[in-house]
């Protein structure tokens, strides 16, 4: 029986199947869009293997695509029908079960069973990866970070595949809070590897999270060449990249990165990317700076995808394209076929229901409701949900721009007291970060204290110079 570089048995595979196998594995821990065509080899060399047709159903599911999925889910089925589970070795069988539940819907017992399957297997980097981008889409924090720790001791420290755990290690921990830790766990795995984006992304969310943009701009300057072109993560670095610049006032560097990386005419087209503009120009609409056009070109590419019911965080990113364009009516319409959807009892079955009914519909009617003035409606269904939007998915950076809808709700509807709470959680964790101390300002304007909100401004502009951008990029 041939055996993959981790030291597993691979069942029914050939030693020509196993070497696409490590191939695609690889690709995979380093978002190289040649994990595709990798996955298509081994399927070819072993298609009797059920590993080999796990990998291709956690393609199906991981970029959060539900044409992707449905496609997956046929071939899959096609595969298993007839298949006895119970006489598979037992990574045979949690691979195949897990890949069984993910495309049924069900994230979380998929999740289970490869976290079952990284005790009895910690040297698997499928399970371990798969599992963690399945902790990120579920926003479970604890697990993301938890996960890949709990393997990390059948790694020893000279082992060269330990680089691509270590990257993964640091988005846990940063998603964890743990920021010092994570930058050094992710340094280390990119000085393992360069081309580690996946860790090169994770130290950027540090900078993100304690708003250290200047720093978070150096550093993906300094490794530019590692990161920006040829990955499935060169549109989000982008994002990060973005998002220094809109913190550091620089709003035309923002804006070039949006047009050349973010969304253009060229773009895939991909949710993952669309909810990245998405999220970047919500930020625009919040500073009151329209952007009709880009809006326009966004939620024509929302709508052209024409998604059924599959993942709550892309919902609400497509609500905000069509917000932002003042298309309300198209917005309220994807609302209401998530309500009739959730009626059905089949639905009840998935993880993204709860997602939809807890999370993803009361952040969609706060979205048109902050378009259209009704700051009250949106205080009154984002208040008590801010502590819980982990629950649909996504990281804290990607989440913030909801907590910043929330904020400029309480400044614009005279809720004081919240407002000043909300503030001063943030300027707490990230007392260098511009955006805090300009709303703190407006704060200070509503309450008529002219002598605080001068001399926040004052901080906020020094704290924005002291970022100005080293690129010459845009």
């Amino acid at each position: 029986m041939a055996t993959d570089r981790y030291g597993h048995d691979v069942y029914n595979g050939t030693a020509e199947a196993t070497a696409h196998l490590d191939r695609a594995v690889e690709a995979l821990l380093f978002f190289r869009p040649e994990v595709a065509g990798a996955a298509d080899d081994l399927i070819e060399a072993a298609p009797a293997a059920p590993l080999a047709h796990a990998f291709a159903a956690y393609l199906g599911v991981l970029g959060a695509e539900p044409t992707a999925a449905a496609e997956a889910r046929r071939r899959f089925d096609g595969f298993v029908s007839g298949l006895d589970l119970t006489a598979l070795p037992l990574r045979e069988r949690l691979h195949t079960a897990a890949a069984g539940s993910l495309l049924a819907g069900d994230l979380r017992r998929g999740s289970a069973l490869l976290e079952e399957l990284t005790v009895a297997r910690p040297r698997d980097a499928l399970a371990l990866f798969v599992g963690h981008q399945l902790d990120f889409l579920t926003g479970d924090a604890l697990r993301l970070r938890d996960r890949i720790g709990g393997a990390l001791s059948a790694w020893d420290e000279d082992d060269p595949h330990r680089g691509p755990l270590l990257g993964m290690y640091a988005f846990g921990l940063e998603e964890s809070g743990h920021y010092a830790h994570a930058r050094d766990t992710g340094a280390a795995a990119v000085e393992r590897n360069r081309h580690d984006v996946w860790a090169i992304h994770a130290v950027a969310h540090t900078y993100e999270m304690q708003g250290r943009f200047a720093d978070g701009t150096a550093y993906l300057d300094a490794r530019a060449d590692d990161w920006s072109d040829g990955t499935f993560l060169t549109v989000h670095t982008w994002w990060h990249y973005a998002l220094y610049a809109l913190e550091a006032g620089h709003t035309e560097t923002a804006l070039g990165i949006y047009d050349a990386a973010l969304h253009n005419e060229d773009s895939r087209g991909v949710a993952m990317e669309l909810l990245d503009a998405a999220a970047m120009l919500w930020r625009f609409h919040l500073a009151r700076s329209e952007q009709a056009r880009r809006w326009e070109a966004l939620a024509d590419a929302w709508t052209a995808r024409a998604d059924p019911p599959f993942y709550a965080f892309n919902d609400v990113h497509a609500v905000m394209a069509y917000v932002g364009a003042g298309r309300t009516g198209e917005a309220r319409r994807l609302i209401a076929d998530r309500r009739r959807w959730l009626s059905e009892p089949a639905a009840r079955a998935v993880t993204n229901h709860a997602m939809t009914a807890d999370v993803g519909l009361p952040v969609c009617e706060a979205l048109v409701a902050h378009a259209e003035g009704d700051h009250a409606t949106v205080m009154a269904l984002l208040w008590p949900l801010r502590r819980r939007l982990h629950e649909f998915g996504g990281s804290h950076a990607q989440r913030d721009a909801l907590q910043k809808t929330l904020l400029d709700a309480a400044l614009r509807s005279g809720r004081h007291d919240e407002a000043r709470v909300l503030i001063s959680e943030r300027t707490a964790l990230r007392p260098d970060s511009p955006y805090n101390w300009l709303s703190r300002a407006r704060l200070a304007d509503s309450l008529g204290d002219a002598v605080r909100a001068a001399a926040a401004r004052d901080r906020a502009g020094r704290l924005g110079r002291s970022g100005d951008l080293t690129s010459d990029r845009f």
